[in-house]
């Protein structure tokens, strides 16, 4: 639901009719990336901070400067919020915008993987390591090397290998990459350089991670998803196509990359055979909550799984104040998932 419809919502019956209620309510979290470590759920999410900027397309309202672990012992547990993890303050090369996270774990260490601007204005994605889950995290002094735009999103294997998904379009600066290097011109503009509507619509990027988990181990390659007929989504295709907010689930050897389509405010999913894909659209996962951005994350715990998210619900609907939440998700026997609605009806 874009902010400028939200006005004549009646927020006590909305909440009333939601499906979850925020995790935490002490700060506002957007954008949850949640992870099983050790028996314990974490969750990593952008903290939204009022910095009293106007809402634009770019994402200027999105100011946000630090990073805190929100922690569970179990699913039906409290949520914990651990303080800070990390702050812009403390990485050499960021400027702003600490956008959304996501975290990984191999032999004793934590990785705390995050967009932000550097002092060119551009987007990149750096990487930041603690020996707890919950921080504080030590930022590397320098951004990945051949990283840009936002959203990392890091996928373990079965067989070890650990992959990044990133990008995001419009203030995700995604479409000012398609030359390869980044275009400055019209920067004003959130939808300069897009492909027209029946050009293929822009893809996500994926890269295998180093043994160190600190930097690509290959050139990022484009993440094709396909429609029904095997032919890459178009951009026009405004409720199907990627926009932002890549994530990735294994479910009965096949690989799920989920997604937000932005301005048409679903999340959607498409499966694949390979980490790499291709992936052929699937279906919905959340049809549109309140507050105009959507974004996931997809974590088994125990035997079940569920979808971390987000709306605006106790912001009354402010686009850049957001709450995490989850729900329960649904895989069929065929191994399509049963779309949710946010609200009950």
């Amino acid at each position: 639901m874009p902010e400028e419809s939200v006005e004549h919502i009646d927020f006590d019956n909305l909440n009333k009719r939601a499906i979850s209620q925020p995790l935490v309510k002490n700060i506002y979290t957007a954008d949850p990336s949640a992870h099983v470590f050790n028996g314990k759920i974490y969750i990593y999410p952008s903290h939204d901070v009022d910095a009293g900027e106007a809402f634009d397309d770019l994402g200027s309202h999105f100011a946000m400067e630090d990073y805190h672990v929100i922690s569970m012992d179990n699913i039906n547990s409290a949520a914990v919020d651990n303080g800070v993890a990390l702050h812009v303050e403390d990485v050499i090369w960021a400027e702003k915008q600490m956008w959304a996270p996501d975290a990984a774990h191999k032999n004793g260490t934590y990785y705390l993987y995050f967009p932000a601007k550097d002092y060119d204005g551009i987007f990149r994605i750096g990487v930041a390591v603690s020996d707890s889950p919950t921080g504080p995290f030590a930022p590397q002094p320098d951004a990945i090397k051949g990283s840009f735009s936002i959203d990392p999103a890091v996928f373990e294997d079965e067989d070890g290998n650990y992959y990044m998904y990133f990008g995001g379009l419009w203030g995700g600066q995604l479409q000012r990459w398609r030359a390869g290097k980044f275009n400055a011109e019209y920067p004003e503009s959130p939808t300069a350089h897009l492909p027209a509507d029946q050009e293929p619509a822009l893809l996500p990027l994926v890269a295998k991670l180093t043994e160190n988990l600190l930097e690509f181990a290959d050139t990022p390659q484009e993440v094709q998803i396909l429609d029904e007929n095997g032919d890459l989504l178009l951009a026009g295709d405004n409720e199907r196509r990627f926009f932002e907010a890549s994530w990735v689930h294994k479910y009965q050897g096949k690989y799920y990359f989920s997604y937000s389509t932005g301005d048409t405010h679903y999340i959607c999913y498409a499966i694949g055979e390979s980490p790499y894909g291709p992936f052929t659209y699937g279906g919905r996962i959340l049809n549109p909550v309140v507050g105009w951005t959507s974004h996931h994350s997809v974590c088994q715990v125990e035997d079940k799984w569920y979808l971390f998210y987000h709306d605006s619900s106790l912001s009354k609907g402010v686009t850049h104040l957001r709450s995490i939440k989850v729900a329960e998700l649904t895989h069929r026997p065929d191994g399509t998932i049963e779309t949710l609605n946010p609200y009950k009806d």
